[in-house]
């Protein structure tokens, strides 16, 4: 469990990871009580790091471990302290399978993923990745990400993480599945996943290079009139991007989720953003801003 006394880190004290994370395939069996999840990723020993034979550190923190291997095998030295799991003797490039069981309806905490009001959410800024599985949860250790979501299809029908989505289709059980690919190495803290029965309003955005973004805001069932506002803002953004840096959006998909159950304001996960709905949606009969100086009115319908 984390300390209640909150622990100085220096700058001067930084140093590089001892292993570098390529990729990561996860797996998520979403279930209130009893969550599966699986994560294999592909790591090596960092060129940089300052211990060429020390072991692997991973972070974790309040999980069931239930499946731990390097190379399809149990490793033979480990030791776990806190939220530190340190794996003696592995190779300088391998494959690490972890499995664990989580409870996100009973995640007060509101880190890593929990389940409110019906939906799934994942909040990891800045630790709560490790909430989910046993990771070296840090900025400077970045990956691509592949991940599966599975789910009750009437309680959760809508299921979504970064990048863009690549199947989805049908399992026995009433269940169902997305896959999700984000070809970009993000920190851990960046990973997103939400799921839940949401309503969604749909636009499209037309790069620079003549590519078309599908535009997704996803909300509360009856709050979708309110999404019109921050649908133009961000297609308002990426142009600015565009004329500003010559930077085009590199994704097929950008979507927002604006739901009551954030527990922060906004986080900035690549291609899923999600939003406490108070801070974007709004209703033109009602909402409208005045500048300082009272020399212009802005109705959000207009999105000026």
């Amino acid at each position: 469990m984390k300390s209640d006394t909150p622990q100085t880190v220096y700058l001067a004290d930084y140093r590089p990871p001892a292993f570098l994370v390529d990729s990561i395939e996860f797996t998520f069996d979403l279930d209130p009580e009893a969550t599966r999840v699986r994560a294999e990723s592909r790591l090596r020993r960092n060129p940089a790091g300052d211990d060429m034979a020390g072991p692997l550190t991973l972070y974790g923190d309040s999980l069931k471990l239930l499946l731990l291997q390097i190379d399809g095998s149990e490793p033979a030295e480990r030791r776990t302290q806190g939220e530190s799991l340190e794996i003696a003797g592995v190779p300088d490039e391998f494959t690490l399978v972890v499995e664990t069981e989580i409870a996100p309806a009973r995640n007060t905490r509101l880190e890593g993923l929990y389940l409110s009001n019906g939906t799934f959410c994942t909040q990891c800024e800045p630790e709560g990745f490790r909430r989910i599985t046993w990771f070296p949860d840090r900025p400077d250790v970045m990956a691509t990400y592949g991940v599966t979501i599975r789910a009750d299809r009437k309680k959760q029908p809508v299921l979504l993480s970064n990048g863009n989505l690549v199947d989805s289709g049908e399992l026995p059980d009433g269940r169902h599945y997305t896959v999700w690919h984000d070809p970009f190495p993000k920190p851990s803290y960046l990973f997103a996943l939400v799921a839940g029965d949401l309503g969604c309003l749909n636009d499209r955005f037309t790069t620079m290079s003549g590519r078309e973004v599908d535009l997704r805001i996803y909300t509360h069932h009856g709050y979708e009139d309110r999404c019109g506002f921050a649908m133009d803002s961000l297609k308002r953004a990426m142009a600015w991007d565009e004329r500003t840096f010559g930077l085009e959006y590199d994704l097929d998909r950008f979507n927002i989720v604006a739901i009551n159950d954030f527990n922060m304001g906004a986080m900035e996960n690549k291609s899923l953003n999600i939003f406490n709905a108070k801070y974007i949606l709004a209703d033109p009969e009602s909402a409208t801003w005045r500048a300082p100086d009272d020399r212009a009115t802005c109705d959000v319908s207009a999105g000026a």
